[in-house]
């Protein structure tokens, strides 16, 4: 079993797809359009609606992201989507070249919190903002610094 981190956009789902999948050098990815699919002749979307997307998936480095636009007509049943800081993307690779090329791509348009550094709990970690709004953490020892501070509590 895996998580997915999944992100929705007011309509600028598209270029958000292409700016992940350049920045963390995708390996694979998927697009699917409103419009792909046939539409309810008794209530079809409108046709500002119809090149959104509807879901997208980009595969990277073992990792993998969903993204898809939240439709006007759809606002009223969801409500009004609000850049927030209650998502956070975080890649954890050892290879702290793959770490840098992502923020270094990442960063483009959006603005540093934390350079990438050397902190008591990571040789390389640092976290940004990027254009769209989306905080990103990067750590390179996650998984090692979990374990060492589980294994001294007990």
């Amino acid at each position: 079993m895996s998580a997915v981190v999944y992100l929705n956009f007011d309509g600028v789902a598209e270029q958000a797809i292409d700016f992940y999948a350049k920045a963390l050098s995708a390996t694979e990815v998927k697009k699917v359009k409103f419009k792909d699919f046939p539409q309810d002749p008794n209530d079809p979307l409108p046709e500002n609606e119809l090149n959104m997307v509807m879901e997208s998936s980009i595969a990277f480095a073992g990792g993998n992201i969903m993204m898809s636009d939240i439709l006007p007509s759809m606002k009223n049943v969801m409500g009004e989507l609000v850049k927030g800081n209650n998502i956070l993307i975080s890649i954890v690779n050892e290879d702290q070249q793959t770490l840098e090329n992502y923020f270094s791509h990442l960063s483009e348009g959006g603005y540093v919190i934390m350079p990438l550094s050397n902190t008591p709990w990571s040789s390389c970690f640092g976290m940004l903002v990027d254009k769209f709004g989306v905080s990103w953490k990067f750590n390179s020892d996650a998984d090692q610094f979990l374990d060492h501070v589980i294994s001294n509590k007990q």
